[in-house]
Formats: C-alpha cells, sequence, structure tokens
C-alpha cells in the first residue's frame, strides 16, 4: 500500500510540474486573442482606447506589436500604478500567459515587432563583441555595467543586470520610453544575443576589491570618498578640537 502511494503521489508531482514549464501560449489561436480581447477590454481600453488608436491618456497601439506588449506588461511597466515621466518596473498584474493573450490580440489587430525566437536568448553568442556594441550603443545612458543612470526631466536609464534576456531584445527591439530602436537593420538578431550575452556573462563575474558601489565607476567611487572619507576626517577633527577645549 505503502509503495502503491508513493509511485502514485511520485508520478502526479511529476505530471503536475512539468505541465507549466511544457505549457506554451499560441499567439496566433484564436482562444489565446479571445482571452486577450477580454483582458485588454477589461484593463487597458479605458487609456488605449477600445479600438488600441490611443485616447489622451494613453498612446496608440497600432503597430507596437506583441513584443512591446510582452515587454510592458510582463515587466510590470503596464499598468501604470501613478502618472510619472516613465513606467516603473513592479511586480507584474497579470500572469505570463495573460500578458502573451494581450500581446496576441493586439498583434492581431496591427502586426508590429513579434517576441524574438529563443535561439536569439540563449548566452551563447560572442561576448566580447557584445560588450563592444552595448559600450558603442547602450553604455552613454545605462552605464558600461549595465547598472542603469539618470536621465533629463526625471526619467532614467533601467538597471540592466536583474532583465531578462527576452525582455532586453524586446526593448532593443521596439525602443520603449526613451530608448531609440533598433531595429534588425541596425543591430542583427545576432548581434543583439552577443549583448545579451555580454550583460549576463558580466552579470556573473564576481565583484573583486571590496564594495562594488553599484558598479557606477570612477564617479560613484569619488563621491563615496568625498562624503564618507572626507566626512569621516572632519568629523574626526571636530572630535579632537572638542576633547582638547
Amino acid at each position: 500500500m505503502l509503495t502503491g502511494l508513493l509511485i502514485t503521489g511520485g508520478a502526479y508531482t511529476l505530471m503536475t510540474a512539468a505541465t507549466p514549464a511544457s505549457a506554451s501560449v499560441d499567439l496566433s489561436s484564436a482562444q489565446t486573442i479571445a482571452e486577450g480581447k477580454k483582458l485588454f477590454t477589461a484593463n487597458c481600453a479605458t487609456c488605449h482606447g477600445l479600438d488600441l488608436a490611443g485616447l489622451s491618456s494613453g498612446p496608440s497601439l497600432i503597430g507596437v506589436g506583441a513584443a512591446a506588449v510582452d515587454f510592458q506588461v510582463n515587466t510590470g511597466r503596464m499598468p501604470l500604478a501613478q502618472d510619472a515621466p516613465q513606467g516603473e518596473v513592479k511586480p507584474r498584474v497579470f500572469s505570463e500567459d495573460e500578458g502573451l493573450a494581450m500581446a496576441a490580440y493586439v498583434a492581431s489587430i496591427s502586426p508590429g515587432p513579434g517576441l524574438p525566437d529563443s535561439e536569439y536568448l540563449q548566452l551563447t553568442g560572442d561576448a566580447t563583441k557584445g560588450a563592444e556594441l552595448f559600450r558603442i550603443n547602450c553604455a552613454m545612458c545605462h552605464n558600461v555595467a549595465g547598472a542603469g543612470g539618470a536621465l533629463t526631466e526625471g526619467k532614467y536609464a533601467p538597471n540592466l543586470q536583474d532583465t531578462s534576456p527576452a525582455h532586453i531584445y524586446e526593448a532593443m527591439l521596439t525602443g520603449p520610453q526613451n530608448m531609440p530602436v533598433f531595429n534588425d537593420a541596425n543591430i542583427t538578431p545576432e548581434e543583439k544575443q552577443d549583448i545579451i550575452t555580454a550583460l549576463k556573462t558580466q552579470n556573473q563575474d564576481a565583484g573583486v576589491g571590496g564594495f562594488e558601489l553599484g558598479n557606477l565607476g570612477p564617479v560613484a567611487e569619488g563621491l563615496f570618498l568625498w562624503i564618507f572619507g572626507l566626512g569621516a576626517i572632519i568629523a574626526f577633527t571636530v572630535w579632537l578640537t572638542a576633547k582638547a577645549n
């Protein structure tokens, strides 16, 4: 009896654990599109319009494609928590499958950039070439370490260190917010893969030499010394003077 229970329970656990991992959303399925339409109508149409043409409170989604919707919804940027210079990354409101269903619906109304091919999300690209491409095209905003940086009018380039390969690729493809669009004519899919490989390889490297200070470079390190180093010296000097008095 015990053996039978163990075998049955083990088989059930394996089957239920494998189901979510092996399940995939068919973006061309009529059922997926219909589910996405329901979710969009209930949650997004108040800002983007029932016809996706946009309203005063939200931009048009005509031509943005599945990649833009997946990026915005499945990173938690949409729906917006508040009216701000740009959407904040936060825990997502919808499940990944629900986000993909909405992406399928938007793409069915007006084609645009599709989801990246899984082939280009593998960390098997040329990290050296990718690092060079990142320094040329991305580091002026995202910092050479991908740690992010401030922009104008309260906007900022986000930290890329914890961003998934799919969302990095989609951001390059669609150019969200202040980011320029790097289509396949500007940066090929293989070069996008190289950039992703470089970022993720860099993130896996252990920091050496003490505190990393966010990997923001010499400005942050110098500021740290000015504030804490000189501050400690001034505090010690004041303490010595007070003690002498």
